[in-house]
């Protein structure tokens, strides 16, 4: 979380021109991203946008013409805080309280949500462990020690979730 912040904060003014002449910000205008553009900077599908939107994950956007979506740029930061906060596997409810502060809060003065992302960092690290023994498993029996020869067990501690299976 606190690193997703500093991430926002270390976004250059070259990267943000470069955004707007992408098809951002229209020099001058500051009128904001359509979705489009928003869900090619975040790396989401617009209908992703607009779902979370209707569940109250975004504001609002605003209307160009009472017709196309426009986003800020604090909008488009929020995505990218939702989408860095999906992939630690945090399910959508529980960011809520996280996407409620602002981008400068420091967690520390929040002692309930310092204590929640706490503890999920220890879960993802607790699943990086037990992934590591997996890969050290797979690595072993890569350089042949044992293959063919014994049936040795994979001992695994922690609970490792199912992946999804890789589309070929």
């Amino acid at each position: 979380m606190i690193e997703a912040t500093e991430a926002r904060k270390e976004q250059t003014e070259e990267e943000r021109a470069k955004e707007e002449q992408a098809g951002g910000v229209e020099q001058g205008a500051q009128e904001g991203y359509p979705i489009k553009k928003a869900a090619e900077l975040t790396g989401l599908a617009e209908d992703t946008i607009r779902y979370y939107e209707k569940i109250g994950l975004l504001p609002r956007a605003k209307r160009k013409g009472n017709t196309h979506r426009i986003y800020s740029r604090p909008d488009v930061e929020r995505i990218k805080l939702i989408v860095c906060l999906k992939k630690t596997g945090m399910p959508l409810d529980e960011m809520r309280p996280y996407l409620s502060l602002t981008p400068d809060s420091a967690l520390s003065g929040y002692p309930e949500l310092y204590d929640k992302i706490q503890t999920h960092k220890q879960n993802i690290l607790d699943q990086i462990a037990s992934l590591q023994q997996i890969v050290d498993f797979i690595d072993n029996k890569i350089t042949g020690s044992g293959i063919g020869t014994r049936n040795e067990d994979c001992t695994l501690t922690g609970d490792v979730k199912r992946m999804p299976a890789r589309k070929k």
